[in-house]
């Protein structure tokens, strides 16, 4: 005995299953252009910095801004630090906060705001 109709169906079921895992798959593979969890906006001048956070914004995979808190009164200046592509969000997070901990150190410069947060990461 032949099954004529089930070839079809089942032809049907699985390029059905395979379209919808293709779509999923696409969608969760890239973080690029993904602003990802802002905790707070950055604040972004003309400088080193606005090209750091493009390029956060920009990456593919687990990144972080981490930036100095600003304030117009006591602060003149701003200090970031960026991990792009690290293996998860975590080290992303730990590894932008060291980078900008370490722009503090080597300019010698205190904060009023005490030092360096994360802006945002994904």
């Amino acid at each position: 005995m032949e099954l004529k109709y089930c070839r079809g169906m089942a032809a049907s079921i699985l390029a059905s299953i395979l379209i919808f895992t293709t779509a999923g798959a696409g969608q969760a593979g890239s973080l690029a252009g993904n602003k990802g969890d802002v905790r707070f906006p950055p604040t972004l001048g003309s400088g080193e910095c606005n090209v750091a956070y493009k390029g956060y914004v920009a990456a593919g995979g687990h990144s972080a801004y981490a930036t100095t808190f600003y304030s117009r009164v006591v602060d003149l200046y701003i200090i970031c630090g960026t991990k792009l592509n690290a293996p998860s969000q975590k080290a992303a997070e730990k590894m932008a906060l060291r980078n900008c901990q370490a722009g503090l150190t080597r300019w010698k410069l205190k904060t009023a705001s005490g030092g360096c947060a994360i802006s945002a990461s994904k």
